[in-house]
């Protein structure tokens, strides 16, 4: 296949798009442009198409014609996570392919309707979890496979952060929820880390924010007396780190999921701790190319589909457990592919570029 662009509309202008996904494009040039914006806000329309050169912009009310203008090939959806199903659900039966941020969306059974359109449309259908092609966290799952810390058995992890109580991920109508907005990481860590699913999920849940919860605890028990156990928080300092415990030693990673900073190892082996650095990098760009990639040469992505919906059921589980005060049993879940070091793509830094109309969670 002569090589050639997936061209791309971002769908939904917030923070997040704003100081990542669009400057993203400038890496990942090879097999991707960035051809349209949607935005119900006409200024960021207006400022940032002419920043990254981009005239075909449209308010959420043209989305549909977009769709079928013939101008674009995939979508990168970074609208509030309530909206997620409806917009990639549109696009999959308008024949564009799907780039959806994580979580893929609110309900079991919206991702199961997302990854259902997307199937009968035969377009290619992508959950943005950035970290399966980050060094960092993937050489942890190589350390977790190898045996080199023994039989990994025990998972922990804090994230924590300050988010201001007007920001979307405080409104439960749009989805907000500590465990849907960051708790996710944690989740997805201790899942790939083990490589299985868990069978039964509690949580406690503190304190409000919004209309939301501000902090949870979970623990997690997974195959062969695992647990996986973490806390987050929308109230404290930012903190981003977990640590797996094995029979031989551990491996804590701190920073773990953070995007706009170096990350670290931390590893104990008969009581000798060798630590590793893992520099800065652009983590969306790499998300851009492996998707265009998969479009392009007709393969399945990973993370699927089915990766998100593994994520979602279990955050509902500990939701449910929160809310009756009591553990929740899982559903057995197969879950195929896996992510693996093969997946690293590396791409540089990039500066956090001035934005428009929006401000980070901590209001900053």
């Amino acid at each position: 296949m002569p090589r050639r662009q997936v061209r791309y509309a971002v769908v939904g202008l917030g923070h997040i798009a704003q100081v990542a996904v669009l400057p993203a494009f400038g890496n990942s040039r090879r097999n991707s442009k960035l051809a349209a914006l949607v935005s119900g806000d006409p200024v960021k329309l207006e400022e940032l198409g002419r920043k990254y050169g981009v005239e075909r912009r449209c308010a959420y009310d043209g989305y549909d014609a977009l769709l079928r203008s013939g101008d674009i090939d995939a979508v990168y959806i970074a609208l509030p996570n309530s909206l997620h199903c409806e917009y990639a659900v549109r696009a999959a039966e308008a024949g564009v392919h799907v780039l959806v941020e994580k979580p893929m969306a609110v309900t079991e059974e919206e991702c199961e309707r997302m990854a259902r359109a997307a199937r009968d449309a035969r377009v290619k259908l992508m959950v943005a979890y950035r970290l399966h092609f980050e060094r960092a966290n993937l050489e942890a799952i190589e350390v977790a496979r190898s045996g080199r810390i023994g039989e990994p058995r025990l998972f922990s992890s804090t994230f924590s952060m300050h988010v201001v109580p007007d920001n979307i991920r405080v409104k439960r109508a749009l989805g907000g929820g500590v465990l849907y907005d960051i708790g996710i990481y944690c989740i997805n860590a201790a899942r790939g880390l083990f490589r299985e699913e868990p069978l039964e999920a509690r949580a406690v849940c503190v304190g409000s924010l919004g209309e939301v919860e501000e902090h949870v605890s979970c623990v997690l028990r997974f195959p062969n007396e695992r647990l996986a156990s973490f806390t987050c928080s929308f109230g404290a300092a930012d903190v981003s780190e977990y640590r797996l415990v094995g029979t031989k030693g551990d491996l804590a990673v701190e920073p773990a999921y953070e995007y706009a900073m170096a990350l670290q190892h931390r590893l104990t082996l008969d009581g000798e701790v060798k630590e590793r650095r893992f520099a800065k990098r652009d983590q969306f760009a790499p998300e851009l190319l492996y998707f265009s990639d998969c479009v392009l040469k007709n393969q399945d992505p990973e993370p699927s589909a089915e990766e998100g919906l593994a994520d979602v059921r279990v955050i509902r589980a500990l939701y449910r457990s929160a809310q009756a005060g009591r553990p929740v049993e899982l559903t057995p879940y197969e879950k195929r592919e896996r992510q693996s070091l093969e997946q690293e793509i590396r791409r540089p830094p990039i500066d956090k570029p001035q934005t428009v109309h929006t401000q980070a969670p901590s209001g900053g």
